[in-house]
């Protein structure tokens, strides 16, 4: 009984660690390793409208997702105020959630607009920025995105 007891424990633990880091894949584009971003740092896009790599030494780990920076300052920036820093739509691109799909975006494809990044898709097919900009129309396509994201944050797609 108590072999039975220890395991379904175990299997109750694992169910509930899986669950909770599916929760997570679900609403951030993460892969296995729970990196945010590809290891981009989210301070660069922000406070410097550029793509930057993030450095192993300057990371932080909010809500089971790691984030890099390029330095100390960086690092201090993000853990003062995560809530600014995070990406639009868990840096899924950002026309894809207008679109009502989850697709992983080119980390060097992005716009920085009303003090909020958007990440976008680019391939030898599409430009997802470009789609996004001949719109000529943020405001709407943001308002459809935010709407789907509601939803798609919840789904695997």
């Amino acid at each position: 009984m108590k072999t039975f007891k220890n395991i379904s424990t175990f299997v109750l633990t694992i169910f509930i660690a899986s669950t909770s880091l599916a929760q997570d894949k679900k609403a951030h584009d993460i892969d296995n390793s729970n990196i945010a971003l590809q290891s981009y740092s989210p301070v660069s896009y922000l406070d410097l409208g550029k793509a930057e790599l993030g450095r192993k030494e300057f990371k932080t780990e909010l809500n089971k997702v790691i984030y890099y920076f390029t330095s100390a300052d960086q690092k201090k920036a993000f853990d003062k105020n995560p809530s600014r820093y995070l990406p639009q739509y868990g840096g899924y691109c950002a026309f894809g959630i207008y679109a009502g799909a989850k697709f992983r975006p080119d980390p060097n494809n992005f716009i920085v607009k009303d003090g909020e990044y958007f990440l976008y898709l680019k391939n030898l097919e599409l430009d997802a920025k470009q789609l996004w900009l001949a719109e000529k129309n943020h405001d709407k396509l943001v308002d459809v995105a935010n709407k789907n994201w509601g939803k798609l944050k919840t789904t695997y797609n």
